[in-house]
């Protein structure tokens, strides 16, 4: 299989070529030349594996020039019980006949970017052998939350790399700020930005374009790639939990092979409902998609209207990692419903860049209205379903969840659907504690971030993650402020 650029105007790679580069050097974004389809019966019979074995047969789909031994290394290197605290790595939980949640936060960091961004560093590891690539990797990354701490927890000391991580200032939790800022290890370096996260995404994007950037990383024998979800690296490893968790209700007699299913993601910057996406492309029966928004809700729109329009307020949430404008991984779906029209494609994004806006033909339009759904919710929304969903079923939602749980009902009310459905729920409870215990319970005067997570724990039963409580005592270790303009600089004397 072969990788190419939704741009166009780059070669096809390999697999590891395309882990290894992160962005194609037009700007474009990499994708497998063809999707691996898996029959009915091969799903039922990845039923019958652990989370570890379904990985392993899935990706080997797309990473042909690795051997079945890379792809075993590389899986068993990242789901352990080492890294999570759930044997299923992915488990589902049931709330009521027909709905579930598929939660994806039981690795280090507590959110579901851990999923991908545990395998990331075997993957480039491996790809960096078959490349002959003697540089050190420097993992570049623009966070709104989650995949900073994710990405630098994976990647901390692993040799021959170096990762920085850009974070808004103000655009993120008080648990998701300190998880970074407190970072260990000798290859690993945070800045905060002056700015929201499409902002950080922005400049993160400058310095990938910049001849400049690469010509001095050059000089030092270094060379960028991303952890960001625009590395088919990180998209691979998602595709796996929606295809097993599938094979899970078919395991229990939940579904019958076949039987379609719901699938609803609360959504940013697109990646994790991307890969819903193309495990329905593999094979697994889907009826709706479900995108689910904060009040950043520039899908929604594009969804119910084919504009897509990012010339609005940025509203900071309760759901930060949600707090994003410019989605980067719908460029590939709209070079997938345009049947790979890379010029088409290209010129929308250019319109985006110089306008803030475009629109798309009614067939791309019609391919996504007839798979996608999409609504948002507001704060007072998120809070109020996290009440309800603990009061109803005695299960905590961390404010991102809510807004899918939400806007699941909504779309059931306006539908009256009652295909089974699975919500994905991206990150612990605990990583937004101070909104979660406002929902739940009476909230004491003046009380600290960790006050209220203990307080949180003691009133529902439900243990804080050992990362996020031991986060209070530990030592701050990255300081460092920048603007937008100086990002490249700021990276640059970090390196040195």
């Amino acid at each position: 299989m072969q990788y190419q650029s939704s741009r166009g105007q780059s070669g096809s790679v390999s697999a590891a070529q395309a882990i290894v580069k992160g962005i194609a050097p037009d700007g474009g974004l990499f994708l497998p030349d063809h999707i691996p389809q898996l029959t009915m019966e091969e799903i039922k019979s990845l039923a019958g594996l652990s989370y570890q074995g379904r990985a392993q047969y899935i990706m080997q789909q797309f990473l042909t020039d690795f051997s079945a031994d890379d792809v075993r290394s590389c899986v068993e290197g990242a789901y352990n019980s080492r890294n999570f605290d759930h044997d299923k790595i992915a488990p589902l939980v049931q709330l009521e006949e027909g709905l579930y949640i598929l939660e994806l936060w039981h690795g280090p960091t507590s959110a579901f970017k851990d999923m991908a961004l545990q395998i990331l560093p075997h993957f480039l590891t491996v790809s960096l052998t078959k490349t002959g690539d003697d540089n050190e990797i420097v993992i570049l990354v623009a966070t709104s939350g989650d995949t900073g701490k994710a990405a630098l927890e994976g990647f901390r000391d692993v040799p021959g790399t170096r990762i920085l991580v850009f974070f808004p200032q103000k655009g993120v939790s008080q648990v998701q700020k300190l998880q970074m800022m407190t970072q260990e290890g000798n290859n690993v370096y945070v800045a905060a930005v002056e700015g929201n996260f499409d902002d950080a995404q922005n400049g993160v994007k400058n310095i990938f374009a910049s001849d400049e950037a690469a010509n001095a990383l050059g000089q030092r024998n270094m060379k960028l790639s991303s952890a960001n979800s625009i590395n088919w690296g990180r998209l691979l490893p998602q595709i796996v939990y929606y295809i097993s968790a599938y094979a899970d209700l078919l395991a229990e007699g939940s579904l019958l092979p076949g039987q379609k299913i719901n699938i609803v993601v609360p959504t940013g910057n697109f990646g994790n409902i991307l890969a819903a996406y193309y495990a329905g492309r593999m094979g697994v029966p889907i009826n709706k998609l479900i995108c689910a928004s904060n009040a950043n809700n520039v899908l929604t729109d594009f969804i119910k209207t084919g504009i897509y329009n990012r010339n609005r307020s940025f509203e900071k949430t309760i759901s930060p990692s949600m707090d994003i404008l410019i989605s980067s991984n719908l460029e590939r779906l709209l070079y997938e419903v345009t049947n790979h029209d890379s010029e088409k494609v290209s010129g929308w994004m250019q319109e985006l860049k110089d306008q803030g806006c475009y629109s798309i033909d009614e067939a791309s339009r019609n391919m996504i209205t007839d798979l996608f759904w999409a609504d948002y919710s507001s704060d007072e929304e998120t809070i109020a379903r996290i009440s309800r969903t603990w009061q109803q079923y005695s299960y905590l939602l961390d404010t991102h969840t809510a807004v899918a749980v939400d806007v699941y009902e909504k779309y059931h009310q306006v539908t009256g659907d009652n295909t089974m459905t699975i919500i994905a729920s991206t990150a612990s409870p605990f990583k937004f504690g101070a909104s979660v215990a406002r929902a739940v319970m009476d909230m004491p005067d003046k009380a600290g971030e960790f006050e209220l997570l203990r307080k949180l724990e003691e009133k529902t039963g439900w243990e804080i993650p050992n990362g996020i409580r031991s986060l209070e005592e530990m030592v701050v270790r990255h300081n460092t402020i920048t603007n937008v303009a100086d990002m490249q600089d700021t990276m640059l004397t970090l390196l040195k």
